[in-house]
């Protein structure tokens, strides 16, 4: 089956990530792990996190790439092909033997959503945000650590009691 993606350079983009196991904690439980992961992504093809939330066994994230640049598919392999990489490395995973390394712990595909115009934009960023109250892991969305909505709240984009 082919999978058709749209791609527009320097563009806008809302991705969804699942883990393989929709019971894991993991993404939370190695954050810091995820986090690198990103970041040495983020260094070598960069790119603008606009948002992003780290829930246990899925992520939400908006992302705009540099002009001239459509290739979100590579970075997200990326990014799934070195968080692996540190996780077998810091020996996360139990018994990290070759038969539990090559075991599948990202979905293979993820979901992406083109945005289209500055409403659309606006409207995936508060979807990020609420999503852990949507989950019903916090009563108030600022009491979520994995997400960009506290940088936002900095930057002034939210106040700290948005959705709560």
């Amino acid at each position: 089956m082919r999978y058709r993606r749209v791609y527009v350079a320097g563009g806008s983009y809302f991705f969804t990530v699942n883990l393989q196991d929709k019971k894991s904690q993991l993404l939370v439980e190695q954050v810091d792990l995820l986090r690198e992961s990103v970041r040495w992504v983020k260094q070598r093809k960069p790119f603008r996190i606009d948002a992003w939330v780290v829930l246990p066994n899925h992520l939400h994230a908006v992302w705009t790439l540099p002009k001239n640049d459509t290739d979100y598919s590579g970075r997200w392999r990326e990014i799934k092909k070195r968080f692996r990489h540190n996780l077998a490395k810091a020996q996360v995973l139990p018994g990290a033997n070759a038969q539990l390394i090559n075991r599948p712990i990202w979905q293979k595909r993820f979901w992406e959503h083109t945005i289209r115009n500055q409403a659309d934009f606006n409207h995936h960023i508060d979807y990020v945000h609420i999503n852990p109250l949507k989950h019903g892991l916090v009563k108030q969305v600022k009491d979520w650590p994995y997400s960009s909505f506290h940088r936002a709240v900095l930057l002034g984009d939210y106040l700290v009691n948005w959705c709560g």
